[in-house]
């Protein structure tokens, strides 16, 4: 018997109240969802999700026969007093992203926001998610800060990165396929000697991973395909790291910065050993620290 025909059989006899459920879905591979998402989606008066045809073939996968309405970031505001309209009627209503949980950089804040002001009752249905399956895999400090994806600006851009370089924890970010070699760029100029892990089309058969240093990553070895994940560790730990791999360079920095400013001696160093001015330059600033 196929595994979505056994789940199709599982009945529950939870009564489901009037309210938002907000509901978790697999990030690529369809067998990764609930017994209860499936509940919840079989006990649903209606299901607002991102894109029909993505979310039309998860239900179809596990025979659930629902009908769906497209909540994005362009009709939301217009949908959301509609939602909460089918609540107060008694509905019990399902919300989805493409992938993953919901609200996580997609569409959905707006309405749980007006349902909690309204006093409606909003239901965490827990499942996949791109952000722990990540970090659960690269190794790196469990400790982290989600970011999600870049800004279009690069005045903005500029900004953020120079406040993410002093988060003591492993960031987390999400990036379009075609935007990952800029991304990793930009990473490049505004970090040093940190790891990088770069996930892509996670529980896919396509899946595949990367961890590198990131002053040794090349953007040829990255595929601009497919949905990517990207960790970069915590400063803190990979400070101490540097500092064994590099102690002799490590403590002529140090002594030269009792005489001379980080500017200086990022300009010398750069100059005796080859090495960016840059990167130099954020050891310096990390030592004063």
């Amino acid at each position: 018997m196929h595994i979505s025909e056994k789940k199709s059989k599982i009945k529950s006899n939870i009564k489901y109240n009037p309210g938002l459920y907000v509901v978790s879905t697999p990030i690529g591979n369809l067998e990764d969802i609930t017994f209860r998402a499936l509940e919840v989606f079989k006990n649903s008066d209606l299901i607002f999700c991102e894109d029909i045809r993505r979310s039309l073939k998860l239900m179809n996968y596990y025979n659930i026969k629902k009908k769906l309405f497209a909540y994005h970031k362009f009709n939301e505001k217009k949908l959301t007093h509609k939602i909460l309209d089918e609540i107060k009627m008694g509905k019990v209503i399902s919300l989805i992203s493409d992938a993953g949980t919901p609200c996580i950089s997609d569409p959905g804040r707006e309405v749980i926001h007006e349902c909690l002001k309204s006093g409606i009752k909003v239901y965490p249905i827990p499942g996949p998610s791109s952000i722990t399956s990540a970090l659960s895999v690269s190794g790196m400090d469990g400790k982290f800060f989600f970011y999600g994806f870049l800004p279009q600006k690069n005045k903005e851009i500029e900004r953020d990165l120079t406040n993410l370089q002093n988060i003591n924890a492993s960031i987390i970010f999400f990036v379009s396929p075609q935007k990952i070699k800029n991304f990793v760029s930009l990473i490049k100029k505004y970090f040093f000697n940190q790891e990088i892990f770069i996930a892509r089309e996670m529980t896919k058969i396509h899946e595949d991973y990367i961890r590198i240093n990131i002053s040794n990553l090349n953007e040829s070895d990255i595929l601009d395909k497919g949905e990517i994940t990207v960790i970069l560790s915590n400063f803190q730990n990979d400070k101490r790291d540097s500092n064994k791999i590099n102690e002799k360079l490590i403590e002529k920095i140090n002594f030269l910065l009792t005489k001379f400013s980080s500017k200086d001696v990022a300009d010398y160093i750069s100059k005796d050993k080859g090495i960016s001015k840059n990167e130099i330059y954020k050891i310096c600033l990390n030592l004063k620290k």
